[in-house]
């Protein structure tokens, strides 16, 4: 059964990039229009985001970020056979910090948000990085697309975990010297034991296990930020929230990753996962009090 999903698949991914998108803007025309996919969680989302935009401007943003979501879909099937060479010329990053960090010794800490094209970043951080690139990943339901893409993300040195077996393997990866590659603007499985901070004008909860191992482990913390300069070309760039994570609280390093992913999509907020709730749940009393700033 496998092998009826990948083979189409796998040559489907040996066409031009040029020709899939002929099939992205198919798709786009399917999911936008027709089926109309979240377009109510979109719309809600970009208006809470960006309360201060026209409905025209937020609608053109909207359209924007539906090309961008069926656009990672088609680039994603050819992930399956992409080269080094196309991988390299499509994407750009920024690694000396990252790099420098290594030198010194340091474990990182790569904290990113949900934008496009995340399977990019993955490849390329992988093979520019010098030390062994680990990724967190959420399972895909089907077993089938799921050995598809963890395979095809694996295949330039990414170390894998899955986020329901991190807590059982992250020992003994963590026995050598590593980068750490984590979605820190997931929504977590249970809203009162997170830290609320208003994201974008609006509280919502954040996970705390990447700030709270970061201080444990006295990482260095870089966030990476995604930019589409044009279609199937991405440049990527590393700031440093903090190069000793343990001089920070774990709810100050959340709220600096806070800070420096909105700045991130603001620049770009067609390219940020709008279909994504962040806002799925609401602040009640018996959540964490709102943090709005950093302590002195």
């Amino acid at each position: 059964m496998y092998y009826l999903v990948y083979i189409p698949l796998w040559l489907v991914s040996l066409l031009p990039l040029r020709v899939l998108y002929v099939f992205s803007d198919i798709a786009y025309g399917f999911v936008f229009y027709l089926f109309k996919y979240r377009r109510d969680v979109v719309r809600n989302n970009l208006k809470i985001a960006f309360p201060e935009k026209s409905e025209q401007e937020r609608y053109a943003i909207e359209k924007q970020f539906y090309h961008n979501l069926t656009d990672t879909f088609i680039e994603s099937i050819k992930f399956i056979t992409i080269s080094k060479k196309q991988i390299l010329r499509r994407s750009t990053g920024e690694y000396d910090m990252i790099n420098d960090l290594i030198e010194k010794g340091k474990n990182v800490h790569i904290m990113a948000g949900h934008q496009f094209n995340w399977e990019f970043a993955n490849l390329l951080y992988a093979l520019n990085l010098k030390t062994p690139f680990v990724g967190i990943y959420m399972t895909i339901a089907n077993k089938h697309l799921n050995r598809i893409f963890f395979n095809f993300r694996k295949q330039f040195g990414t170390i894998l975990i899955s986020a329901q077996e991190f807590k059982n393997k992250r020992f003994d990866v963590f026995q050598q010297q590593y980068c750490l590659a984590l979605a820190a603007d997931q929504n977590p499985g249970d809203p009162t034991n997170a830290y609320w901070m208003h994201f974008m004008g609006k509280p919502a909860p954040f996970v705390t296990g990447p700030s709270k191992g970061a201080v444990k482990n006295n990482t260095a913390v870089v966030i990476v930020g995604f930019r589409k300069v044009k279609r199937g070309y991405y440049a990527f760039t590393t700031d440093m929230l903090a190069e000793e994570g343990s001089l920070h609280s774990p709810e100050e390093l959340t709220l600096i990753y806070k800070n420096a992913l909105e700045k991130i999509i603001r620049k770009d907020p067609a390219n940020y996962l709008w279909s994504h709730r962040r806002w799925k749940w609401e602040w009640t009393p018996s959540c964490p009090p709102v943090l709005d700033q950093l302590s002195e």
